[in-house]
C-alpha cells in the first residue's frame, strides 16, 4: 500500500500551480431524494468541469470534494486507472524544468 498521501484537493491544486492553470473552483450541488438530500461537488479546472463520481449524505460533503478533485486530477494527468496513483506535482516540475532549461 502507498505511503500517506496529501488530500486529492491539495494534490490537484499543486498540479494546477505547476502546470500554470488557474486554481480549482469547487461548487457543491444537492439533489432532494425522498426525505433526504444528497450532495456532490463539481470542480472546474481550466474551463473544464469534473463532477464527483458519487453522491453523499450531508455529513460527508467534504468527501464529495475529494472525489471531484480525484476525478479531475486523474483526467488531467491521464492516470484514469484507479489501480495507479498519479505522481506528485513535483514530478512534473522536474520535467518542465528539464525541457525548458
Amino acid at each position: 500500500m502507498a505511503a500517506h498521501q496529501e488530500p486529492w484537493t491539495q494534490r490537484l491544486r499543486d498540479h494546477c500551480l505547476v502546470r500554470g492553470l488557474s486554481e480549482p473552483i469547487y461548487q457543491d450541488i444537492s439533489d432532494r431524494r425522498g426525505g433526504r438530500t444528497a450532495w456532490s461537488t463539481i470542480v472546474t479546472v481550466h474551463n473544464t468541469s469534473y463532477q464527483a463520481l458519487f453522491w453523499y449524505d450531508g455529513d460527508y460533503v467534504l468527501q464529495a470534494k475529494e472525489d471531484a478533485a480525484e476525478i479531475a486530477l486523474r483526467s488531467i494527468t491521464g492516470y484514469t486507472n484507479t489501480a495507479q496513483v498519479p505522481p506528485p506535482a513535483s514530478a512534473y516540475r522536474g520535467v518542465a524544468a528539464a525541457t525548458t532549461g
